[in-house]
């Protein structure tokens, strides 16, 4: 039995945070059905290098985080979507999460408050930009713009090039992350005491603690992190020129510091040890190891740091990175040979951990647009007819 086996979702979230907060629970046995607007559905559908997909409504940026799921699309806006959304919470939703504007279900009868009434028990997150007031509560935000608000775009780069993004989506999925842990959380409390759960989550927030080491140093020292670029705190921990490409080296410790030297034939160096010491003659230590480094090639050197126990690396693309036998090894990722809409097979994350048993997998390919609608609402009462009569009046599909 997996975790989050007999756990209800209903996904009510677009683009990657929410989804990818839903996703995580799905993966470790939560029933998660995935509330979509026919009329305007999630526009990751649209997003990635495939435009076929994406015309498809079944793009990549959708399809990273979409299994595991059921899709029903109702028409939020709709007497009859708003209907079908409540009965959903009230026969069979133990968690709801949705990441639309501050105020927007709320103004629909879909807030916590509303939901709450008929379901007591009920876990309900909201998932935003800046949280649900407050200065900034009523701004919207995505992934780059939270990280240029939050002081990371400032901190990334070098002088000479200026404040930089990180090149990955960090903000939509370390808040995805936060998301279904501030859930497990929630499930737990609930199970311990009856009561439901109001989650608050915001973007802002994340960013903030992916950086509570700068933040601390700040508050207590004054220091402000400038950008540095690959330029580490001491020179054997930093990224170097080898004869054929890069190096990131990342003997961060006193010991480390030891072997490292010791590798390079430099015993001196090695005996400095003392705090003051390792942090003394940056320059003149980097140029030294710039001139070892450059003796052989990037491989090499990490192939002989790594059997020294010092860590090193060559610097790889995420093109080789993904041919690296370890992710096989690890079980990182899982290949659907058949989904909607995919002509070919089709790989994606699964997790970042593994368990000893019942731990996470992937048994459903992403759905279409709908491609559950009849059977979830027939799942909570509706007939037939009644199916029928919201399509007709455009609040399903």
């Amino acid at each position: 039995m997996r975790p989050y086996e007999g756990v209800r979702i209903l996904d009510c979230t677009h683009v990657l945070a929410g989804p990818f907060t839903a996703y995580q629970l799905a993966v470790l046995g939560a029933d998660v059905i995935k509330v979509e607007d026919p009329n305007e559905p999630d526009q990751s559908r649209e997003g990635g290098a495939d435009h076929a997909l994406n015309k498809m409504r079944m793009g990549t940026s959708y399809l990273t985080q979409g299994s595991n799921k059921r899709s029903i699309a109702l028409d939020l806006k709709t007497p009859g979507g708003r209907d079908a959304l409540k009965r959903l919470v009230a026969d069979w939703a133990d968690v709801l999460v949705e990441n639309y504007r501050p105020g927007a279900f709320k103004a629909m009868g879909l807030g916590y408050e509303d939901l709450a009434r008929i379901k007591p028990k009920l876990i309900y997150a909201s998932m935003t930009a800046f949280g649900q007031d407050g200065p900034r509560g009523t701004q919207t935000a995505y992934d780059h713009a939270i990280q240029a608000t939050s002081g990371i775009t400032a901190v990334t780069g070098t002088q000479a090039s200026g404040p930089v993004k990180v090149g990955a989506p960090v903000i939509d999925y370390a808040t995805g992350t936060m998301g279904a842990f501030a859930i497990s959380a929630a499930l737990y409390q609930t199970l311990r005491t009856g009561q439901g759960q109001y989650i608050d989550m915001a973007m802002f927030d994340v960013a903030l603690v992916l950086q509570s080491s700068h933040i601390t140093d700040y508050f207590h020292s004054g220091n402000v992190h400038k950008r540095a670029g690959n330029k580490m705190r001491f020179p054997e921990s930093s990224m170097h020129e080898a004869a054929d490409g890069l190096v990131q080296l990342a003997a961060s410790n006193g010991r480390q510091h030891r072997r490292f030297y010791t590798a390079i034939d430099e015993p001196a160096e090695a005996a400095r040890t003392a705090y003051d010491e390792r942090y003394a003659r940056y320059d003149e230590k980097e140029a030294m190891i710039g001139a070892k480094l450059k003796q052989k090639t990037a491989q090499e050197w990490e192939d002989y740091l790594q059997a020294k126990h010092v860590p090193a690396t060559r610097v790889r693309g995420l093109a080789e990175a993904l041919q690296d036998p370890q992710i096989g090894h690890r079980a990182v990722l899982h290949r659907h040979q058949h989904a909607p809409g995919v002509e070919k097979a089709l790989t994606v994350p699964l997790a970042a951990f593994k368990f000893a048993h019942d731990g996470p997998s992937i048994e459903r390919p992403p759905p279409r647009l709908g491609e559950h609608t009849d059977e979830v609402l027939a799942s909570v009462g509706y007939s037939a007819a009644e199916i029928a009569a919201l399509r007709k009046a455009g609040a399903a599909a």
